[in-house]
């Protein structure tokens, strides 16, 4: 994953949350995974997910990670956003060097998809379409509008805990 780091020129990667959530994220150190939020006994005011992607978590096994964007887009934001989980959406900027966790992990689409691999990042290098991600192409073309959007579904997968050090600031969603 370093390599691709580096040719991307990646420093930050993405969460997205709403606003009303930061008080509990810096009160309790920073973000949990759904399964550690339950062991826990943490509420959180305004999940990202809704109780079926919740379920869909626990069955597919990606509950116990934090769920990240390469890019400040992702098309669960806008759904969160758009049915009312989020109404103060922002996003916050993680360290980029939680991708070099030997733990990280990674998908081609929405983790809890029925049928989506989970990657590790060498199998993430040879499968996340990158270049479509960080590099300004013809977004005219169809082509690549598509490949742009099937990539902008990608998420990392962090276990468990992402501590407040990892996060640097936020951003309007």
């Amino acid at each position: 994953m370093e390599s691709i780091i580096k040719k991307f020129d990646i420093n930050e990667i993405w969460h997205f949350t709403d606003f009303s959530n930061l008080d509990s994220i810096n009160q309790n150190g920073g973000l949990f995974s759904l399964a550690g939020l339950t062991q826990r006994e943490l509420t959180i005011s305004k999940p990202g997910g809704n109780e079926w992607s919740h379920s869909a978590d626990r069955v597919k096994g990606v509950d116990s990670f934090i769920h990240l964007a390469f890019i400040k887009n992702h098309p669960m934001q806008y759904i969160a956003h758009n049915d009312g989980r989020h109404p103060n959406p922002i996003w916050l900027r993680i360290n980029a060097k939680i991708l070099l966790e030997n733990t990280t992990r990674f998908c081609c689409d929405v983790s809890n998809k029925s049928g989506v691999q989970i990657l590790n990042s060498e199998e993430a290098k040879e499968q996340i379409d990158f270049e479509v991600l960080f590099k300004r192409l013809d977004w005219q073309d169809p082509s690549v509008y598509s490949r742009r959007q099937m990539a902008e579904k990608s998420e990392i997968l962090v276990p468990n805990y992402i501590p407040l050090n990892m996060i640097r600031d936020y951003c309007n969603g």
